[in-house]
């Protein structure tokens, strides 16, 4: 545990609350089963929103390497608590499946994590059915997809964010006209010869080409961010920012390692830089994003990236263009 300020005494994380608002009662259910023929194992989502409100905008949230619909609720749970509809899928990868790497299934398991999203996607209405009272209270018109890790990468998929093969060429188009915008959470960058050669023979999807991701999009990178399957430094996870036209926002975690101060779950044995303070800042920052988003007309966002960046004593930074 660090030395960080508790969020009770954190004045960015006051002011971040003052203009994000308080939290409503939210309603979880899982596990909810969904159609996904041909499936190695059966597709359920876990589904969490506010126990009131119309209009109603959708978040699907796709977890890092081995993580499931169980994990990351210090951002789902928040986000469903802001008047979000969070769906968050079981993946292939999860540990609950066990399919290692030499699994016959492990090679395709990225682009079946596409496929979870849309099969979300094509039965929203199973999903609203799922949670009592919440049918006709969704607004379709405003889905979002958010991703951390290797849920960034397939987040990034819908937004627009093509493959390059070995030949050279871009896979096939993956984005989804139904998704508005998008946040990236330590999502991995560009291949090319700083991928370790691990990950070239078994990630064939880290090797992205971000100049037709136009959804509008927030990449989130911690400044101390080293992965093992790159020799670039932090920078590697600011690429989509770097290169695409929608990503227009980059927010920079100081301090942050790859768990982003706890994202994945409240003491979870990964999260080597744990601080609460950090995870605080990052769910107001993300609500308020994904807000203004979805519906250009709420200025929260402008509000929210103005007070981190006059802070006296900042956690963090935003970047826009």
């Amino acid at each position: 545990m660090s030395g960080s300020t508790g969020t009770a005494d954190s004045k960015i994380v006051q002011e971040l609350e003052s203009i994000v608002g308080p939290g409503e009662p939210v309603v979880s259910v899982s596990p909810v089963p969904l159609s996904a023929p041909g499936r190695a194992v059966p597709l359920e989502v876990r589904v969490s929103a506010p126990a009131t409100g119309s209009r109603l905008p959708v978040i699907l949230f796709s977890h890092g390497n081995g993580w499931s619909l169980d994990g990351y609720a210090p951002l789902t749970a928040y986000w469903a608590s802001r008047g979000f509809v969070v769906v968050q899928p079981t993946h292939l990868d999860s540990r609950r499946h066990g399919f290692g790497l030499d699994h016959p299934v492990f090679p395709t398991i990225w682009r079946q994590r596409h496929e979870d999203l849309r099969h979300i996607l094509d039965q929203l209405d199973t999903v609203e059915d799922a949670v009592p009272g919440l049918a006709g209270r969704v607004d379709r018109d405003r889905i979002a997809v958010a991703g951390h890790s290797w849920g960034g990468q397939t987040a990034q998929m819908l937004l627009g964010a093509r493959i390059v093969e070995e030949d050279g060429s871009l896979s096939t188009d993956f984005a989804d006209a139904r998704v508005k915008a998008g946040v990236l959470l330590a999502a991995t960058g560009i291949g090319g010869e700083e991928l370790h050669p691990f990950a070239k023979e078994n990630f064939p999807f880290m090797n992205p080409s971000f100049e037709q991701l136009t959804t509008p999009t927030l990449v989130v990178a911690g400044d101390r961010d080293q992965s093992r399957m790159s020799s670039r430094g932090p920078d590697w996870f600011t690429d989509a920012y770097r290169h695409s036209p929608g990503a227009t926002d980059l927010l920079t975690l100081f301090g942050a390692e790859h768990s982003l101060g706890g994202i994945p779950n409240w003491e979870a044995a990964e999260t080597t830089d744990e601080n609460p303070e950090r995870v605080a800042v990052l769910q107001r920052l993300s609500a308020a994003y994904l807000r203004s988003a979805l519906d250009p007309a709420d200025g929260v966002w402008a509000r929210a990236r103005a007070a981190l960046n006059t802070g006296a004593d900042p956690i963090g930074r935003v970047d826009s263009k």
